[in-house]
C-alpha cells in the first residue's frame, strides 16, 4: 500500500509504513520503506533516522544518496556535500554514484554555487548527451536546471527536450496505471493443462498389468509432447535482427533498427507428422 500511494498520498505512505513498523521495526526492509516514504512526505528527519538504521541492519549502501538528501532537506547542505564526497561512496555501484553527484550539485546549488554545482555532474563521463542510461533523464533534467539557473538558458533547452529523447530510447512510459504487475497471467492456465502423472496412476497401471490404461497414459503423454514440440519449434523460428547494444551494469541502450521474421511452416509440419 506504501508503494501504490507514495506518489498520490505520501503522508498516507508514510502511515502505512509506521503501521508496519509497527509489527516489524527490526526487519531491515521494513526500515527502509519507513525512510523512503518520510522522504517523500518531506518528514527529513525521520527519513535521515530510518534510512540510517536500515544501513545499519543491511550494510547496504543503497540509500546513501537519500541520506545526503535529507540533509540537504535539513538545511545540512554541507554535510551532504561531505558525505558525497567522503571514501564512503567512492565504491559506489555507477547508478548510485550518479544520484549521489545529483545531490551534491543540488546542494551547491542550495548554497548559491553554481560553478561547482555544474562541475560537479560534468565530471561524469555519463553525462553524455548521446547516450541514454537508465538514469540519463534525471542526469539530464538535473544538468538543465542548474544551466536555467545560470542563465544558459539555450543550453539548457537543449538538455530538457534530450530528457524525452532518452526516454522514448529507454521505453519509459510518462504514465504507469498501476504499481503491481501480473508477473505471469496464464500461469493457473498453464497448470491446468492435462499430464498423464494427474490422470494415471502409474504404479497402480503397471502393479495391475492393465495394459488399456498404460495405453492411455502414453497417448496423453504423445498429445502433450506435440504441444511442447510445436512450442520449442516456434521459439526456434528464424528470427534476423540488428543487435541492440546493453550495458547491465548501468543500463546503457543504443537502438538503431530491429526487423524480425518468423518463419512457422516447419511447426505445421511437425504437428502433422506427430498426429500421423
Amino acid at each position: 500500500m506504501a508503494g501504490r500511494l507514495l506518489e498520490e498520498d505520501p503522508e498516507l505512505a508514510y502511515e502505512h509504513t509506521m503501521a508496519a513498523s509497527r509489527r516489524g521495526g527490526r526487519v531491515a526492509v521494513v526500515r527502509e520503506a519507513v525512510g523512503i516514504a518520510a522522504y517523500h512526505a518531506g518528514k527529513y528527519a525521520d527519513s535521515l533516522r530510518e534510512l540510517r538504521t536500515h544501513r545499519r541492519i543491511s550494510g547496504s549502501d543503497y540509500n546513501l544518496p537519500l541520506i545526503a538528501d535529507s540533509l540537504r532537506g535539513l538545511g545540512r547542505a554541507e554535510k551532504a556535500i561531505e558525505l558525497a564526497h567522503s571514501d564512503e561512496c567512492a565504491n559506489l555501484e555507477s547508478a548510485v554514484k550518479v544520484e549521489m553527484h545529483i545531490v551534491a550539485a543540488g546542494a551547491y546549488g542550495d548554497l548559491g554555487k553554481l560553478d561547482l554545482a555544474l562541475a560537479e555532474l560534468e565530471s561524469l563521463e555519463q553525462l553524455d548527451f548521446n547516450r541514454a542510461y537508465s538514469f540519463s533523464p534525471r542526469l539530464f533534467t538535473a544538468y538543465a536546471d542548474l544551466l536555467a539557473g545560470a542563465g544558459r538558458t539555450e543550453d539548457s533547452k537543449r538538455w530538457f527536450a534530450q530528457v524525452s529523447v532518452a526516454e522514448r530510447a529507454l521505453g519509459i512510459e510518462e504514465e504507469a496505471d498501476s504499481f503491481i504487475m501480473d508477473l505471469a497471467p496464464e500461469m493457473d492456465e498453464e497448470d491446468e493443462r492435462p499430464r498423464a502423472r494427474d490422470l494415471v496412476d502409474e504404479n497402480v497401471a503397471v502393479d495391475s498389468g492393465d495394459e488399456a490404461v498404460v495405453d492411455a497414459a502414453d497417448s496423453i503423454e504423445s498429445e502433450v509432447a506435440v504441444e511442447d514440440t510445436a512450442e520449442a519449434d516456434i521459439d526456434d523460428a528464424d528470427v534476423e535482427t540488428e543487435e541492440i547494444g546493453i550495458d547491465e551494469e548501468d543500463g546503457l541502450v543504443e537502438v538503431d533498427s530491429v526487423e524480425v521474421e518468423t518463419e512457422t511452416d516447419n511447426v505445421t509440419e511437425t504437428e502433422t507428422d506427430s498426429q500421423k
